[in-house]
């Protein structure tokens, strides 16, 4: 049980926003109190006194040391979100150091290393829901690769009045519970009385996108409601950075400013060769820099909606204060399809037709490894991962989806013959995808058929050329699975409950191809510590996008190279929050140089 004080709704109100600190001391401490978002009052925990923490400003190649007091009745703790640093400087009790006790001052001190876009929040409980989080900017030591006028951070969050304790409770008695959107479904959406059957016989439903839905959260931009006033100032034709942080506990946004293109500069603090869009999908813990150019208009609308589309963070670009732009109306709502269920992309019955978002999918993005990885040990060309496609579906909704008069006897969603041997079977593994195939050239639910031009993996390009080019050695397979109804997660059917001990264990300095496949009908975010990745999207070797999350859409994979080159002890996890701490974590041991972690 919690003790009180840490996750009640009395103690000081906390204001949203945040001021800045730099330095090589930078004093920090955590306390309680609660907030009131849009007239609603709920749990709060402040770093600083204030909800999102103060933004963090350090410059590339200083040295700092962070004094972390922690005022709450609980253990705290601060894990640097996408930092090269120390294992013991990560802030994972459990895996990197024991947390901070209630009263006691714990001190960060490492190198900075790199540059660029990060955040920091609490991997401590449930701590994050309630407000634990806060911006970093790290400035290189050199120009930076792009100009712009202005700089500022839009930090995506999301809250609620209930304790998240108990938000934990009801989606283990029932994942449900929070989707508002699910329970109407076979009324209020478009389907053919087939569709409608073949869902029922699988005892899903298209619209189960997200576990809590608006009814629940509100969505805030920088700690405020959407009626709340964000708003960042400008002058008509200055080039504007904004730093879009996902710091939610649970939740996806699509980015939009209707009438103004983005131009992609960054991907989770990494710089990549600029790209033009209208629209992306964030997950949570994901980070993009843009720059936008606005023009003659007196304001722009920075709309953030929630992938299920039952609500929106909000933000003005304003040329004066007080001036707004038209907000649009919430869009219809998504649907998932047989693709997202995993289903045969390709021949069979299923034709989805082919992805128009991306560039074309050559084998090097979708067919694995090569050479030495090729040779390894791979569960698809053992014949367990069914990988009989790998071309990308274009989904438009369920409209247009030949079925073929497929009979759902073929529809086996928990046929737990198509796993690998390794995965263990077991009452945490509800779904099984029949095919999984790579989709980094998805652009994300509700994105596929958008008239406008949407961010996919296959659109990042490292604009610096990666270090290490070296063919992977070795390809490494993990299933994300899960139970959604008694709220189970896992990687390869062990929730970390039975793994904590057990590491993946990387050898000094080896490359490592590593495949996801997403068994379930929900994306996961997946965030590795310590390190980052490079994401197969088509790109060469040298200029494949470096990232430190990386999206796995339902009934899908996703692979990266990685040089474990970091010793120590890693969190490697997905960044739903609830997924979390509902199993699907993991921790990767990298043996370091002289054969200890």
């Amino acid at each position: 049980m919690h003790r009180g004080g840490t996750h009640g709704k009395g103690g000081p109100r906390i204001p949203a926003g945040f001021g800045e600190l730099s330095g090589d001391v930078i004093d920090l401490a955590v306390g309680s109190g609660h907030r009131i978002i849009e007239g609603r009052r709920g749990p709060g925990i402040a770093v600083n006194g204030s909800v999102p923490g103060p933004l963090i400003r350090l410059r590339e190649g200083q040295n700092v040391r962070f004094n972390v007091t922690n005022n709450l009745g609980d253990d705290t703790s601060i894990h640097w979100h996408g930092l090269l640093l120390p294992f013991q400087m990560d802030g994972v009790p459990g895996i990197s150091f024991p947390g901070i006790k209630p009263g006691q001052t714990f001190n960060y001190e490492f190198s900075v290393r790199q540059a660029g876009t990060y955040w920091y929040h609490s991997h401590s409980g449930l701590q994050e829901q309630s407000g634990h989080y806060g911006p970093m900017i790290i400035d290189p030591a050199g120009p930076e690769p792009v100009e712009y006028d202005r700089d500022y951070v839009l930090l995506l969050s999301d809250f609620t009045v209930l304790d998240p304790h108990f938000i934990m409770q009801r989606l283990r008695t029932g994942e449900g519970y929070f989707n508002r959107q699910q329970s109407t479904w076979t009324d209020d959406y478009p389907m053919t009385g087939e569709e409608r059957r073949m869902w029922a016989q699988m005892r899903m439903m298209p619209t189960d996108i997200m576990d809590i839905g608006g009814k629940t959260y509100t969505f805030l931009a920088n700690g405020r409601g959407p009626t709340e006033g964000m708003e960042y100032l400008f002058r008509a034709g200055e080039r504007i950075r904004l730093r879009i942080i996902n710091g939610s506990a649970q939740s996806f946004f699509n980015v939009r400013i209707p009438g103004l293109p983005m131009t992609i500069i960054a991907a989770d603090g990494q710089n990549v060769r600029p790209v033009e869009v209208d629209e992306f999908q964030i997950g949570t813990a994901e980070i993009y820099d843009v720059i936008v150019t606005p023009s003659n208009e007196d304001a722009y609308a920075i709309v953030a909606e929630s992938m299920d589309r039952s609500g929106m963070a909000l933000a003005m670009l304003a040329s004066r204060p007080g001036v707004r732009a038209a907000v649009p109306p919430l869009r219809d709502p998504p649907l998932l399809t047989m693709g997202d269920m995993g289903m045969d992309h390709g021949s069979g019955g299923m034709d989805h037709g082919s992805m128009n978002h991306g560039g074309p999918a050559d084998a090097a993005a979708t067919g694995g490894a090569t050479g030495a990885v090729a040779g390894e040990m791979d569960h698809a060309a053992m014949g367990h991962g069914a990988q009989a496609s790998q071309t990308e579906p274009a989904d438009g909704g369920m409209e247009g989806m030949a079925m073929g008069g497929m009979s759902m006897d073929g529809m086996k969603m928990r046929d737990t013959t198509l796993l690998p041997p390794d995965v263990e079977i077991g009452p945490g593994i509800d779904m099984v995808s029949m095919a999984p195939v790579d989709k980094m050239g998805d652009p994300g639910l509700g994105l596929r058929d958008v008239p406008h031009r949407v961010l996919n993996y296959r659109m990042l390009t490292a604009l610096e050329p990666n270090r290490d080019t070296r063919e992977p050695s070795r390809l490494l397979e993990l299933h994300l699975t899960g139970n959604m109804e008694r709220y189970m997660w896992s990687f390869d059917g062990r929730m970390y409950s039975a793994v904590s001990d057990v590491p993946i264990r990387f050898a000094w300095n080896e490359r490592v191809r590593v495949k996801l496949v997403n068994n379930t009908m929900m994306a996961h975010p997946i965030h590795l510590h310590g390190m980052f990745f490079e994401l197969v999207n088509g790109e060469s070797a040298a200029h494949q996008p470096r990232k430190n999350v990386v999206i796995v859409q339902p009934g899908a994979s996703a692979q990266f190279d990685l040089t474990a080159n970091e010793p120590g002890d890693w969190a490697f996890h997905c960044h739903l929050m609830y997924h979390m701490h509902g199993g699907m974590m993991q921790t990767v041991t990298v043996v370091g140089p002289g054969g200890g972690a």
